[in-house]
């Protein structure tokens, strides 16, 4: 299977170097950036973590046409350069070309639709942990389930293919019917804890160690779940506070890509997680006031990033 990860991020890194150096796939990374895609294509993709520590040659391109079609495209980009990323790709995608999402946030899917159409699609997400330590270098910070699946929930032969592939990669893969409960229970624990993440600059387990943070923590995912119930979407998990909370504990010591992001004075994703229950709820009639502070929050130290450089 020729196989191509779109985004040199955390994640993208390590799941390209992971089927590399697993798998007997023929595997390409995608980097919109020649200079960057230059240097991962002849230093290799280093991994250090959970998964141990190695080094995979990973064949690096930023010209689709360098690629040529190929059997799957992973999209590892951040969410708001889902729209860019597919046009770059087109020409990756044929008759028979599966795309898959593994990124953060809703929205992605609906963009990919559009420009492949549904029946190439599939959707997913992961929940193992990753840092960006440099170009190419990437800290594999946590392991944890990776679920896939089809918008319209049929299970076919083409998704229990990649499933396999991701598996052997040390991504131990689901399959769902339900493909959209699953993002959207993910979604809803990226919103109680990203954002306050980025705003505290706190890693995920200090999180639950303040009692006004975990407040406000809680009216952030019982905002998005009034959202949920009224979108009639059924969650994977009976508890979401405890569920969010058992995941900041579970990842005590993990930096969220968001808090990465800030940290690193990049775009985040906030339009997709905590500002997409925003939009979502307001067309609903659904007040979401903690969620409007935390994405107008967020979106202030995206604006600051400047002034910052400048008082440096």
């Amino acid at each position: 299977m020729k196989i191509v990860v779109v985004g040199p991020g955390a994640l993208g890194c390590l799941l390209a170097a992971s089927i590399k150096n697993r798998t007997r796939e023929d595997v390409w990374l995608f980097d919109n950036m020649p200079e960057r895609a230059k240097k991962i294509s002849e230093n290799g993709i280093k991994v250090e973590g959970v998964s141990g520590q190695f080094t995979a040659r990973v064949n690096t391109a930023s010209s689709a046409k360098d690629i040529g079609v190929c059997d799957l495209v992973i999209l590892c980009v951040k969410s708001y350069s889902t729209e860019e990323a597919c046009r770059d790709i087109k020409e990756l995608v044929g008759t028979s070309t599966s795309v898959l999402t593994l990124q953060n946030g809703i929205g992605n899917v609906q963009i990919m639709n559009d420009q492949f159409g549904a029946e190439k699609v599939m959707a997913g997400v992961t929940n193992h942990g990753a840092t960006l330590l440099g170009i190419g270098h990437v800290r594999h910070a946590g392991k944890a389930d990776t679920t896939i699946g089809r918008a319209d929930g049929r299970v076919l032969g083409a998704i229990r293919e990649v499933a396999n592939v991701l598996s052997k990669a040390g991504f131990e893969t689901k399959i769902s019917k339900d493909i959209e409960s699953v993002i959207w229970s993910k979604l809803i624990i990226n919103a109680g804890i990203n954002a306050l993440t980025a705003v505290t600059r706190l890693n995920n387990g200090a999180l639950v160690e303040y009692d006004e943070c975990r407040q406000v923590m809680r009216c952030a995912v019982q905002e998005a779940v009034r959202l949920v119930k009224r979108k009639r979407i059924k969650l994977s998990y009976d508890d979401p506070i405890q569920k969010v909370e058992s995941v900041c504990r579970a990842t005590a010591s993990n930096v969220s890509s968001m808090l990465q992001d800030v940290l690193n004075r990049k775009k985040t994703e906030i339009d997709f997680i905590n500002g997409a229950i925003v939009r979502q709820a307001k067309a609903l009639a659904i007040p979401t006031p903690i969620n409007e502070v935390l994405t107008n929050l967020v979106k202030t130290i995206e604006s600051s990033y400047e002034k910052q450089l400048r008082e440096k």
